[in-house]
């Protein structure tokens, strides 16, 4: 039955599904055809509303490639690259390596998002080398799987600004006048009941999604092996008989000792003031500090930095696209009617669970956890103040729905799948099977919980 199943999604994927670039496009459209039929926004406005909304979320743009960038050069660490170049020695079947780059997917969510991502394709590239056999979209969408977790880890964008006092998209302090910390949103029961419910389903999913065992789908063992990406060529070059003075300041593991301490003090002082806060700066930030620590000179964090920005490229293409469907459905009050058709209906008890439907939706128009709370955040906030439901637990179902449509938006995938060196369109359609057991399990925890 599952093998079936499986077949189909991922042959309506391969007929259907347009290329990200496109998709995004299409969705432009179909957000510009619903302002116009729904709030019936003149066609001057919505153009306008478009164009805003390409410019108004660069600097949220520049913090998540920032983030993912960051995380490419962490991730290409000579102990991290050791460290992943022994995981993907381990599996000896497509079913075992399915299991563990879905564990390394699911772990590395609940730290950074961006981590997440280079990680994954990196053992899916380096897996698909040692077993040629294997099939790259299986494993690609095993590792994007746990990525259905990473609003409810330490890189969650609408906890993380939620418990930052000040942030401009801290909507929760804005319009009720409370910081949510941390430990009442992803420190609740009902988020860590799904993230550990996500831990024991995936795997007998995968399991039983193996290609090679049910041979389904059209894609083919002898999958060609991808052009490594170059890495450190500086660092992996040996070294002139003379450097000369820039080479020396280059290569120095002083300069970069300095700027460790330089961002220690920072760190101490923070924590004595009492007024350290992990928000997504602070993780940049973070990220940073540990890329300089681990690859010790100057020149190796810059080649492995620079070698990130490759893998940037196809977000920074999509972003402005999607900016301009959040100015578009934000400013014509689209977004606002499709959260108050749910709101209109809520209860207490629902408000959560129903966001969290209506969040699975916008998401599919917003791929982006700060800019779709931007938009969907302050009507769930006033209604939850209204209702007076649990605050932290709407906020939460926002960013689950985020989350879960996630495997049916493609946006977050480009990087796996430029790092594995293969086609989006193979990896989709096991997501597809990764939604029908996320989205009611989350679900289910805002209801329960």
């Amino acid at each position: 039955m599952l093998e079936r199943i499986t077949a189909k999604a991922i042959s309506f994927i391969e007929r259907y599904m347009p290329a990200p670039y496109l998709f995004a496009l299409l969705l432009t459209f179909l957000a510009a055809a619903l302002a116009l039929l729904i709030p019936r926004t003149a066609p001057a406005q919505i153009v306008h509303h478009w164009y805003g909304g390409l410019w108004e979320i660069l600097p949220f743009t520049a913090q998540m490639m920032l983030v993912l960038v960051c995380g490419h050069a962490l991730v290409d660490a000579p102990l991290v690259k050791r460290g992943l170049d022994w995981f993907s020695r381990l599996p000896k079947t497509e079913r075992q390596a399915g299991i563990l780059v879905f564990l390394a997917g699911w772990a590395t969510a609940l730290f950074n998002w961006g981590f997440c991502l280079v990680a994954v394709g990196i053992l899916v590239r380096e897996i698909g080398r040692r077993l040629p056999g294997v099939s790259r979209g299986y494993l690609a969408a095993a590792g994007y799987s746990g990525f259905v977790v990473w609003a409810s880890g330490l890189s969650s964008s609408i906890a993380l600004v939620s418990a930052s006092p000040g942030n401009p998209l801290n909507i929760v302090e804005r319009m009720a006048h409370q910081v949510i910390p941390l430990r009442e949103t992803l420190g609740a029961s009902f988020n860590l009941f799904p993230v550990a419910g996500v831990l024991i389903l995936m795997p007998l999913l995968f399991w039983h999604m193996s290609p090679n065992r049910a041979r389904v789908g059209s894609e083919v063992s002898a999958t060609p092996e991808p052009p490594k990406n170059p890495v450190s060529t500086t660092a992996q070059s040996a070294p002139p008989a003379t450097l000369t003075p820039a080479q020396k300041i280059e290569q120095s593991p002083w300069i970069t000792a300095l700027l460790v301490m330089m961002a220690l003090g920072y760190l101490l002082a923070r924590f004595q003031s009492g007024s350290f806060n992990l928000d997504i700066n602070m993780m940049i930030f973070l990220l940073l500090l540990l890329g300089w620590i681990l690859h010790g000179t100057p020149i190796r964090y810059m080649q492995a930095f620079h070698e990130g920005g490759r893998t940037a490229g196809p977000l920074l293409l999509a972003y402005p696209l999607y900016g301009g469907i959040l100015g578009l459905i934000r400013d014509t009050g689209l977004a606002d009617w499709f959260a108050l058709l749910f709101v209109s209906f809520s209860t207490a008890y629902t408000l959560p669970f129903w966001s969290y439907i209506s969040s699975n939706v916008i998401t599919l128009f917003v791929p982006s956890g700060g800019g779709h709370w931007a938009v969907q955040g302050p009507v769930m906030v006033q209604a939850a103040m209204e209702l007076h439901a649990s605050l932290p637990k709407t906020a939460m179902a926002v960013a689950f729905g985020e989350q879960t449509a996630n495997m049916v938006q493609p946006f977050w995938a480009l990087p796996i799948a430029s790092i594995a060196g293969l086609n989006i369109r193979e990896m989709m359609g096991y997501c597809l099977l990764t939604l029908a057991v996320a989205f009611p399990l989350f679900g289910l925890a805002l209801l329960l919980f």
